[in-house]
């Protein structure tokens, strides 16, 4: 944490539900971009900023029903993947009903799901159930709801089980365990699960610099 201190700044404005200047289109994509395992900075962020530019900025797509309702073959243009194109449609789909049915906005819509959905019975979230959305989708889109937790993919449980193995502590064995373990780990370091999760990602290097060193003109930004 110590190598990755402005973690925490980034990390207080996704509990606010601030990423990409507090746009939850935006948020959705990212989400269905990064649920294919590309690399994020160098593959999925620079995909989102065109989305943003071609479609948000022209008013194209500006809402969370504009989504929902886009053309495959408009969006194709910006990502090729359709699987990540159904699942966020179908996330901006259902976030939509949340607004309908509760008088909000995208953003307030977005607050409450991620308030309301259980990590426990995650599978059986309407979102949970969209193809497309595993356990770490799931957990990133609650993230960016607002909600302090982590995902539970390769690169965290790389670094935490190293972590674990110099202080002679046992790894989880399911994702749900090690989501706990991050819980656990966040009270008795004074840290939050969520800046846990992202120190795992920003302290990796890149081209001989940490991530955190090389993007940190870039996460204010997204």
């Amino acid at each position: 944490m110590q190598q990755v201190p402005e973690v925490i700044e980034h990390c207080q404005r996704c509990l606010k539900t601030e990423r990409w200047h507090g746009n939850v289109v935006l948020m959705v994509v990212d989400a269905a971009f990064t649920s294919i395992g590309l690399n994020y900075f160098q593959s999925v962020v620079p995909r989102v900023d065109k989305f943003r530019q071609e479609f948000v900025e022209t008013g194209r797509i500006s809402t969370l029903e504009d989504l929902a309702a886009a053309g495959d073959d408009e969006l194709k243009s910006i990502w090729k993947n359709k699987r990540s194109w159904h699942m966020a449609k179908s996330v901006a789909s259902h976030l939509a009903g949340i607004k309908r049915e509760k008088g909000l906005d995208d953003r307030q819509a977005f607050i409450y799901w991620a308030k309301h959905a259980s990590l426990d019975d995650w599978e059986k979230d309407p979102i949970g159930r969209i193809n497309g959305v595993g356990i770490n989708s799931f957990q990133y889109l609650r993230m960016m709801g607002g909600i302090d937790t982590v995902m539970p993919d390769k690169i965290v449980k790389r670094v935490i089980a190293e972590i674990l193995t110099k202080a002679n502590m046992e790894m989880s064995s399911t994702d749900i365990d090690f989501v706990r373990l991050m819980d656990r780990m966040a009270q008795d370091t004074g840290y939050r699960a969520i800046e846990l999760c992202w120190m795992t990602w920003l302290v990796q290097s890149e081209a001989g610099m940490s991530r955190m060193e090389k993007y940190s003109g870039l996460l204010p930004e997204i």
